[in-house]
């Protein structure tokens, strides 16, 4: 789930006192910019699977990934979350295609058929990490620039790219805004109505949570996609598609280790250190965005006006209405598409 607790902890909840006004100011920017090309509209659901899923070696990994489109079309790399995966963009992937796209889909690590090619490295969870893998993913891939969409954990990675690699990032979709952290940030508390809503990140930071997530992982999952969708109704096939990716043999330790990570509780690998004191200062994002949101999003997430000024290139918010939840590519898959086909037409 979309752990906002980093940014959210300055921001949202401590950091309230940015004015309306300055936020109307920067929101408005691209606000009424009007749609170079919207995708075919499409009822979620009607795609059950992907026409390719292919594997390469990138960096640590060997990445399990869905393409679509042609190969010679401008890339689109859509980065699911927790506890979600690739079929996030099922109905995604094929309206960026039939635009012309050539569109990349990861399991990130710990997801899927992606595994880390040695029994040495660590099972890291770590933010940095994560968007490491995306950066070595496209070296693999030979594309040197993409337009990079994503939610929960892939906003948080498409934001990191945005911040430490902008020359590979050519504009960005991100659902729930900016959610660039720190450990120091995660050590702040907040008041106690905003701390009920990350219980699973206090059962994850126990042993008896990393053991029930284990034995309970199908259970579990389903009911975060219950609470963070709450108007969604999914059947037992949508979820089911999804939940085969959590059978991952690395999947639990590295859940629980970015969990952990984000609270102090865990140490990260030394390696990561510059990106991630680079983070800690809360960077602006320049390159061109899109920020969204669902109007039923039962996740954790801040206000739009609490992320705005975070955004100093070509910027604006949409608000998905229609009882739409956390999982906003899935649940409004041509809402996500148009997005992202702007978002690339203003860059």
């Amino acid at each position: 789930m979309s752990d906002n607790i980093n940014r959210d902890r300055r921001h949202f909840f401590a950091g309230a006192a940015m004015t309306l006004a300055a936020a109307q100011l920067s929101l408005s920017t691209t606000a009424a910019a009007k749609p170079a090309k919207s995708a075919t509209a499409i009822k979620p659901g009607v795609n059950t699977s992907f026409a390719s899923l292919k594997q390469i070696d990138a960096g640590v990994l060997k990445v399990g990934y869905a393409e679509a489109g042609p190969a010679d079309g401008p890339p689109v790399i859509l980065l699911h979350g927790w506890p979600y995966d690739v079929y996030a963009f099922v109905d995604v992937a094929p309206l960026l295609a039939a635009a012309g796209h050539r569109v990349i889909v990861p399991y990130l690590r710990g997801y899927g058929s992606t595994r880390l090619l040695s029994d040495a490295t660590m099972r890291n969870g770590q933010p940095s990490a994560v968007a490491v893998d995306i950066v070595a993913l496209m070296d693999a891939l030979k594309i040197d620039k993409a337009t990079i969409a994503g939610f929960d954990w892939g906003a948080r990675t498409a934001n990191i790219m945005a911040v430490l690699w902008p020359e590979r990032v050519k504009a960005m979709v991100s659902v729930s805004g900016y959610l660039i952290g720190s450990q120091q940030d995660g050590k702040m508390p907040l008041p106690p109505k905003a701390e009920l809503q990350w219980w699973y990140q206090f059962y994850f930071a126990t042993e008896r949570g990393r053991e029930g997530y284990d034995k309970y992982r199908h259970d579990f999952s389903k009911l975060i996609w219950q609470l963070a969708s709450p108007q969604w109704h999914f059947d037992d096939a949508t979820f089911d598609r999804s939940a085969k990716a959590f059978d991952n043999p690395d999947h639990v330790a590295i859940v629980i280790h970015n969990y952990r990570w984000r609270l102090g509780l865990a140490e990260g690998e030394a390696k990561y250190a510059d990106y991630d004191a680079r983070l800690a200062q809360a960077p602006v994002i320049t390159v061109p965005t899109i920020t969204m949101e669902g109007d039923a999003n039962g996740a954790p997430h801040p206000e739009p006006s609490a992320y705005a000024k975070m955004f100093s290139g070509r910027y604006s918010h949409r608000t998905i209405k229609g009882g739409i939840g956390h999982n906003l590519p899935q649940e409004a898959p041509k809402a996500f598409a148009d997005a992202v086909l702007d978002v690339m037409a203003e860059a």
